[in-house]
């Protein structure tokens, strides 16, 4: 049986997205106490929500994946959560403003895998090994806590923050590039809001890739075969407003842009 006051918390958070409207933290009043476990446990519950409802898992994506974000939130390793099919916007597609609450943008370069990959002990080399392809992708990130104001715990509940994604249609072999030094730059209606590269992803891309694989072990999961998985911002994340035309460029791997639609 799963822990009902888990799922009511992951009940609060989907109602939350689905109302397109801000809540207040789950460790504001809900449950002060909730620790990472316990948010990966809301998390599954959010997870088996959606799946119940017949939405399908695109892939894990990584967060936190920069020094300075595990350094500001005070964690020793990234984050992860679950891309759906309802989430995908195709490349030069539009994104509907009015869908979501506070979203964010940022770049991000993603990994279609070819072979399971199942950990413990998973190195950057061996995600290389097993990855098909490589692609540029942008992230809509859209927390449903009031003024993206979370805790480590909270925000994974929140299925770390996912909302949509918009991914490239430029399609690379691994060995093609030096993916740390893939260069990214954000735009919003033609200005530059920030730049990065690969390397802002715990070194490497494939490195945050190894680091999920090896999460996932612990509770006897694997990445699989056919995943597409964000790996983590090479860029900050920037504020959207209706009306916006967004463009990212990725060295090597070309552009990936949308418009944000009332």
């Amino acid at each position: 049986m799963p822990n009902q006051e888990y799922k009511e918390i992951a009940e609060y958070l989907v109602a939350a997205e689905v109302e397109k409207r801000e809540v207040i933290k789950v460790t504001s009043e809900i449950k002060p106490n909730l620790t990472v476990e316990e948010g990966y446990l809301v998390q599954q519950e959010l997870v088996n929500i959606k799946m119940a409802e017949g939405k399908r898992i695109i892939g894990p994506k990584m967060g936190l994946t920069s020094q300075a974000k595990m350094k500001q939130m005070n964690v020793d390793e990234p984050i992860y959560g679950y891309v759906f099919d309802y989430m995908l916007i195709e490349n030069g597609g539009d994104l509907s403003f009015h869908e979501l609450i506070h979203p964010k943008v940022e770049a991000e370069i993603a990994f279609v895998i070819g072979e399971d990959i199942e950990g413990p002990g998973v190195t950057g080399a061996q995600v290389l090994a097993k990855t098909e392809y490589v692609l540029p992708a942008l992230e809509i990130i859209d927390s449903r806590y009031e003024n993206f104001n979370f805790t480590l715990p909270d925000v994974i509940a929140d299925n770390a923050s996912t909302s949509r994604v918009v991914f490239g249609t430029s399609l690379k072999k691994p060995d093609q590039l030096d993916l740390d030094l893939v260069g990214a730059t954000l735009s919003i209606n033609g200005e530059m809001k920030d730049l990065g590269a690969g390397a802002a992803v715990l070194g490497h891309p494939a490195n945050s890739i190894a680091m999920l694989a090896n999460m996932l072990s612990r509770k006897g999961e694997k990445v699989r075969k056919g995943n597409v998985i964000l790996t983590g911002a090479l860029t900050g994340a920037s504020m959207l407003t209706a009306g916006d035309f967004v463009s990212g460029k990725f060295d090597g791997l070309g552009e990936v842009t949308f418009t944000v639609k009332e």
